[in-house]
């Protein structure tokens, strides 16, 4: 960094990445700042400027009697990176910086530290607090938030945490047999519910936890008799709009619970899921339209591929973050296009671009390995390039919009070119 760049940082304020502090900060503070950026996107703290940006200087100095230009912070870099030892876990070294004189007499130390590959926290008095990265200020962490930063650092997963309360008999057993039978051909020999327990532990779709036998997300979500007693917001609100915008003038409003997954028999379809409840509200809310090939052959076909709205329900299903629970997946048709709104920014690192490109990182491997199994999902976990943009440029030459609004993520298909 040069003199102008650190003049720059200053002038513009603190930010998101961004902290200034004098150095008479106590150590804790410090590795709290430290612990906000790691968490976060990494950062700087200046250290010798006030929070309104005046430089004050450094006090940390070997010997304060050292004239202009010999002065020395060994002791200052040493309580650095010594506070960077003790008191984050885990622990760090970070890029340390010093700028002489950028007012006269008054020296600076930068000191850098960048995103953090796994989760931080401040370990003080034997005590851990995780703190996060908020605009200027760095603040500890709520429950959820924590949870989330978890998983995004590839630590925790959503979908394999126990649902408190949830138990075996919350399961719907025809499914479970269904799957376990027809699908992967793994009854329990004995067949009994100490048998059926141990598999699906070994599955993860129940957990054990202070010698209970706890229902995962996951199994609750694919399996569950009533997923939404459990799961507020394990569902799909769907709306078919008269025009392009929202408002109250809709042809239907409809919410789908209950599992993922449907009842199958060797006679067929038994309940549906939520992807065949969602796929018919799709069919009685779009019209077939008829036109003339050449040689005047009659050609029908919906106004959307099925193949590609299922991909598209299944994708948002699948791939949402269930950490965030205050909305559903919202399904939405309107004059002019279809929108899927899934919670939860993409998995990590994931961009659009990548998504676009047949990136397969997947927030919800458990999910995506059972649905796959029931034929929802592309074998090679490529659905939204194979599926959804293929079948979109097929169909009417149109390429779907993939959004990331904050902390949702939309699927846009259109009608017909703009």
């Amino acid at each position: 960094m040069t003199r102008t760049e650190l003049w720059e940082i200053i002038r513009n304020g603190e930010s998101s990445g961004v902290e200034f502090k004098c150095d008479t900060i106590e150590n804790r503070n410090l590795a709290k700042e430290f612990v906000g950026f790691l968490n976060f996107s990494g950062g700087r703290v200046v250290l010798g400027v006030d929070d309104d940006g005046t430089v004050c200087g450094l006090s940390r100095v070997d010997d304060s009697s050292a004239p202009e230009g010999k002065r020395t912070y060994k002791r200052l870099e040493e309580w650095i990176m010594q506070i960077c030892r003790d008191k984050i876990r885990p622990e760090i070294i970070p890029y340390f910086e010093l700028f002489y004189d950028l007012e006269p007499g008054k020296d600076v130390a930068v000191i850098e530290v960048d995103r953090g590959w796994t989760v931080h926290h401040l370990w003080h008095e034997n005590h851990r607090t995780y703190y996060i990265r908020v605009g200027t200020t760095t603040r500890e962490a709520s429950p959820e938030e924590l949870e989330r930063l978890f998983q995004r650092r590839g630590k925790f997963s959503a979908e394999v945490r126990a649902v408190p309360g949830a138990t075996f008999e919350d399961l719907d057993f025809r499914r479970l047999k269904d799957y376990f039978g027809r699908i992967r051909q793994q009854i329990p020999s004995d067949d009994n519910e100490e048998s059926w327990i141990r598999l699906l532990l070994n599955t993860e779709l129940l957990r054990k936890e202070e010698g209970k036998y706890l229902v995962t997300v996951g199994g609750m979500l694919l399996f569950g008799k009533n997923p939404r007693k459990f799961l507020p917001h394990a569902g799909v609100s769907a709306f078919a709009f008269q025009g392009r915008e929202k408002d109250y003038d809709f042809r239907e409003r409809a919410d789908f619970i209950g599992p993922m997954v449907p009842l199958l028999s060797e006679h067929g379809l038994v309940e549906n899921g939520i992807v065949e409840q969602t796929i018919e509200f799709f069919r009685r809310n779009t019209r077939i339209e008829a036109y003339l090939e050449a040689g005047a052959r009659r050609i029908e076909r919906r106004e959307y591929p099925e193949d590609v709205v299922r991909e598209a329900i299944v994708n948002a299903l699948v791939h949402r973050d269930y950490l965030l629970s205050s909305m559903d997946i919202e399904f939405s048709i309107y004059s002019d296009r279809m929108e899927f709104i899934s919670p939860g920014s993409p998995p990590n690192g994931v961009t659009v671009e990548s998504m676009k490109t047949g990136c397969r990182a997947a927030r919800n491997q458990l999910l995506s390995n059972i649905m796959r199994d029931y034929d929802y999902m592309e074998k090679m976990g490529m659905g939204i390039l194979r599926k959804i943009i293929k079948g979109m440029k097929e169909h009417n030459g149109t390429e779907p919009d993939i959004i990331v609004d904050g902390e949702r993520t939309i699927m846009r298909l259109w009608k017909e070119k703009k």
